[in-house]
């Protein structure tokens, strides 16, 4: 399947629009990370535990939004779009959403 921030896909016509879809994926951060964080807080740096958590939240929203898509018949998804949001008590929670537009595209 083809993921794109763009409108359309080279060498391709959108045949379909199935509908926007979402992706979403709302994941906690353990204690020791936080600890690790506050200390990068203080002393600078890079956080690679909550990167890590990023990281694997954002390709975790984009296979949700994939496999919705993929569920309605659509081959691509256009105009994709990712948030990110802290939730819960104190920010303690990561969300992170992919949105786009569902398409049937065929080669030009």
């Amino acid at each position: 399947m083809i993921l794109t921030t763009g409108n359309t896909v080279d060498g391709y016509t959108i045949t379909e629009y199935k509908g926007i879809q979402f992706g979403e994926v709302i994941t906690g951060v353990n204690v020791f990370r936080d600890i690790g964080a506050g200390l990068r807080d203080v002393f600078g740096g890079r956080s690679q535990g909550y990167e890590h958590e990023l990281t694997k939240a954002r390709e975790e929203a984009l296979a949700e939004l994939e496999q919705r898509s993929s569920a309605l018949g659509a081959n691509a998804v256009i105009g994709v779009k990712m948030d990110y949001e802290t939730v819960g008590q104190g920010g303690s929670m990561l969300m992170v959403t992919a949105s786009g537009t569902a398409v049937t595209i065929t080669k030009s």
